[in-house]
């Protein structure tokens, strides 16, 4: 039977975060923030006035922290970390929780790629083109489907335009360069005007040679090889790095993005379609990707030094990823009496990767597929607001060459949604509920057909003006992927060889949170704890076996315990025409997540071995922390505004992870510590503005826990991004 969920926390997050109360508590008048739309409700509202929790970012905030990965742009986010499989590929982490748990949207519609299949494939939207990027954090299912259970990210990029721009024509520009990677990057978005029509287009170019890094690209061997039991400390004396120095090679990256859109905005109807392209050639560092013995070219031996590999032979591997896409948005306002709109979304999405060593074809991967989501909003009915409606989906993934371990899979989605909220005096309350219907069928296997409920409510109570606490319970339910259903055989990202279970059954959390946020004259603070339990939980475990020298892991279930808090709090110290506005933001979270069985359970398996398999039997852990999960970060910045000037000063520590997985090494803790600089001034017309940003600036050695390249490609090393802005 299902526990009650109960938050059992790390006492040094807990202090943090209520360390930071009683500075929120000094004021007494309420302070009213700048409303922005999160547009993935159809509901409406700003991130405010969403019982569920959701971070916004655009504007300035945007620009300062934008990078060539959405993973990477979102990580400095409360509660939010990204993946890293080289500079091209950053997926984002929510609580703890990523790959198919985190829902990747676009304009409100799934990313449609392949980056939940592996580690080494890269999220297929441009940072650089959004207008704000939405974080809902916690499940997100009610909305979009199974693939939220952790959370989603919705990227809002403004191709199909939902407001009449002021200006006839009006747009933006960016030319910037990095002194750690050589970066050439390039971008325009125009938006013109013509009656109800607004026309839109935009581009992006980026070329980047490979990165500097503080060090030696391969970390010592007690590191790069993780054995139960070892330990290494900050500080010690670390053995011997291999590897090149001071630079990551084949870290290169050249991208182009860029779409046209055009949509008819009418009194009682809209209508808006898009047509877009995203194309990256990025590499996978060298030494990270391997091949074993028996399922492909059998390059690598033991013992058998990186830098001597390819110096004997062993091609560089690059990833030629293209992505076209059409989205369409439609609607008509008040269609009867009880409406107050009707929405359409959807996108077509046709997805190639292909894997490149030496320049030759290796594996290709495809995803061609749509999705569909039609609202209803409802008018105001017994005091409660709403919406209901339909979304459909179907997308075929096929995957051809020597190291493809899935099978090629259609996939065929259909879900029920509805959400109410309504206000009870000061307590504002929000019900959802969602069912849905996922069949695969993969090729020369039987199809499999799961079905998923997840049920919602949050509140939203205003102890005052200033104060409001939030309370939220979801029962969610997760498909699995065809992954975690029909691997079989070396995946080259994670180094190993994986096997599915076709008898996994759907993965089922019930969470609890607990939130205060104020908002006064000079501070605005969050807090939030978390707790979510996991019935059947699907993970990659690890056997003890290993075949042509990979180890080999199995797709398993078992329940599991996340708990978690995150803080934040920014605090207006000074507010002068003399001297300028400065403002100081403190955050930190944490999160543990742990599996809830004990001792082991005897499994029964095949690994493929060419035309035929070998036999084994082996234990399996049943409990034990879970692997790859975000160390204990605490960051401050400090921030300055006066006139067109803007700068602030920044630090964030990422402590080390002891608490690993069973043959998982624990990490380093490093400190990173960035800078910014912008002068924009105004001009007819339009502004200008000229940005310094300087980005490890300690020139530190950082290798992320959450990273399977950890030991193989660390962060860069001390870099300086500078350039220019346009707008008009």
């Amino acid at each position: 039977m299902q526990q009650t969920p109960t938050l059992s926390l790390r006492p040094l997050a807990v202090a943090l975060s209520l360390a930071l109360l009683p500075v929120a508590a000094q004021a007494q008048k309420a302070h009213e923030l700048d409303a922005v739309t999160v547009t993935a409700s159809p509901l409406g509202g700003d991130a405010e006035s969403q019982a569920t929790p959701v971070e916004v970012l655009h504007g300035q905030d945007l620009n300062r922290v934008k990078t060539g990965t959405l993973g990477e742009t979102v990580s400095k986010l409360p509660g939010v970390q990204t993946t890293n499989f080289g500079p091209g590929v950053g997926r984002p982490i929510i609580r703890g929780q990523e790959g198919p748990r985190v829902q990747v949207l676009s304009g409100g519609i799934t990313a449609l790629d392949a980056s939940t299949v592996s580690a080494d494939h890269a999220v297929s939207i441009e940072p650089f083109l959004a207008d704000q990027i939405e974080v809902l954090k916690g499940p997100s299912t009610l909305l979009f489907g199974s693939g939220a259970i952790g959370g989603a990210v919705n990227v809002v990029d403004g191709r199909i335009a939902r407001t009449l721009p002021q200006e006839p024509l009006s747009g933006r520009a960016e030319v910037r360069g990095n002194t750690v990677n050589d970066e050439r990057t390039g971008m325009f978005r125009l938006d013109g005007v013509n009656g109800n029509w607004v026309i839109h287009l935009d581009g992006l170019v980026r070329n980047t040679d490979d990165f500097d890094i503080p060090g030696y690209a391969i970390a010592p061997e007690g590191h790069a090889h993780e054995e139960e039991g070892h330990e290494e400390h900050e500080g010690e004396e670390h053995a011997e790095q291999t590897g090149p120095r001071g630079r990551l090679n084949n870290s290169a990256i050249k991208t182009r993005a860029g779409a046209v859109g055009a949509t008819w905005l009418g009194e009682t109807a809209y209508f808006g379609l898009a047509t877009s392209t995203y194309r990256s050639n990025y590499g996978i560092p060298d030494g990270a990707h391997v091949h074993a013995e028996g399922h492909d070219h059998g390059h690598e031996e033991e013992g058998h030094d990186h830098e001597e590999e390819h110096e004997h032979g062993e091609e560089s591997v690059r990833v030629d990823l293209v992505q076209n896409r059409v989205d369409l948005k439609a609607g008509v306002y008040e269609p009867v009496s009880f409406l107050k709109s009707i929405n359409l979304r959807g996108a077509y999405t046709d997805y190639e990767h292909v894997e490149l060593e030496g320049g030759q074809v290796g594996t290709r991967f495809n995803n061609e597929g749509f999705e569909a989501r039609l609202e209803a909003v409802q008018q105001e009915l017994a005091g409660w607001n709403g919406a209901f409606g339909l979304q459909v989906g179907s997308s075929d993934f096929a995957a051809v060459g020597e190291e493809a371990f899935v099978p090629s899979t259609s996939t065929d989605s259909a879900g029920l949604f509805v959400v109410q909220r309504r206000d009870f005096g000061p307590v504002s309350l929000e019900l959802g509920g969602r069912h849905e219907q996922v069949r695969l069928k993969p090729d020369a296997r039987a199809k499999k057909t799961f079905d998923a409920t997840s049920l919602s409510a949050a509140a939203v109570w205003k102890l005052s003006p200033a104060f409001d606490l939030r309370l939220g319970l979801d029962s969610a339910e997760r498909a699995p992927t065809n992954e975690e259903l029909f691997a079989a055989g070396a995946h080259v990202a994670t180094r190993s060889i994986e096997i599915g279970d076709a008898g996994l059954e759907t993965e089922k959390s019930r969470s609890a949170e607990i939130g205060l946020h104020a908002h006064t004259e000079r501070t605005e603070f969050k807090l939030a704890l978390y707790e979510t339990r996991f019935k059947d939980f699907i993970y990659l475990a690890d056997t003890g076996v290993s075949e042509d020298e990979l180890p080999v892991r199995l797709w398993n279930q078992q329940d599991a315990t996340f708990r978690g808090v995150e803080a934040e709090a920014k605090l207006h110290l000074v507010e002068s025409a003399s001297a300028g506005d400065w403002d100081l933001r403190v955050f930190g979270d944490y999160v543990r997540a742990k599996l809830d069985g004990s001792g082991t359970r005897t499994v029964d398996f095949e690994v493929p071995h060419g035309d035929h398999s070998h036999a084994y039997s082996t234990q399996i852990a049943q409990s034990g922390n879970l692997p790859r999960i975000a160390p204990l970060r605490v960051g401050a910045d400090v921030s300055w505004t006066f006139g067109g000037l803007n700068a602030s000063v920044g630090a964030v520590r990422y402590d080390k992870q002891d608490d690993v997985a069973l043959n998982e090494a624990p990490s380093d803790g490093y400190t990173l510590v960035d800078a910014h600089l912008a002068y924009r001034w105004d001009v007819s017309g339009g502004a200008w503005e000229l940005f310094l940003d300087g980005n490890n600036l300690t020139d530190q050695e950082a290798r992320p826990h959450t990273s399977l390249l950890r030991d193989y490609a660390p962060l860069p090393g001390r870099a300086v991004a500078f350039g220019i802005r346009a707008y008009f």
